[in-house]
């Protein structure tokens, strides 16, 4: 089996997010069977949601950057995906998330995930602007678009189906030290 050796490993107080893995894809191959994935281009089969991990995986091969495999640190369980998406169809750099479970949700996880992702995407890829493209009735992804502090830019589609373009207005983190003026 061939890895995705030289992706970055994000951690945070509660999870690790980390390149997918063939292990992951039995969590995901669920989520992209249930009514969750209305978001994410499901419900699909097993040969679908293969598919479409493959494109996850792909992703990184080819732009150097992806949706990480969320984890919880404690049991190594993945919950989820969250990252940078640039594919051909897309309008511009996204930054994307998703928790597969239910029982995930309500406890900060997918916050948690996501300002990692952020910070990633300023810090180390560069970025000083990103999308997140959420589907009108997709509530608890805009609530989240919120707390990192993004606005609804414009309607638009993706594949045919309705979205909200959020824009994210991406900021380097305040440097500190004499060089600023800030407290060394």
């Amino acid at each position: 089996m061939i890895t995705l050796a030289g992706a970055p490993v994000l951690t945070t107080l509660r999870l690790t997010l980390r390149a997918p893995e063939e292990r992951d894809l039995p969590g995901f191959t669920a989520y992209m069977a249930s009514p969750r994935a209305a978001f994410t281009g499901g419900p699909a089969s097993a040969s679908g949601a293969f598919q479409t991990f493959a494109t996850v995986c792909g992703h990184w091969v080819l732009r150097g950057y992806g949706l990480f495999a969320v984890t919880l640190t404690e049991t190594g369980e993945a919950i989820g995906l969250a990252g940078h998406l640039n594919p051909p169809a897309w309008p511009e750099p996204e930054l994307a998330w998703n928790l597969w479970d239910a029982a995930h949700e309500g406890y900060g996880y997918a916050t948690e995930a996501a300002f990692a992702i952020r910070d990633h995407a300023v810090a180390k890829l560069g970025w000083s602007t990103a999308i997140s493209m959420i589907a009108r009735d997709n509530h608890r992804s805009m609530a989240l678009a919120r707390r990192l502090g993004a606005a609804p830019e414009r309607d638009d589609e993706i594949f045919g189906k309705p979205m909200t373009i959020w824009r994210h207005a991406l900021q380097s983190p305040p440097k500190t030290g004499p060089a600023t003026g800030g407290t060394p």
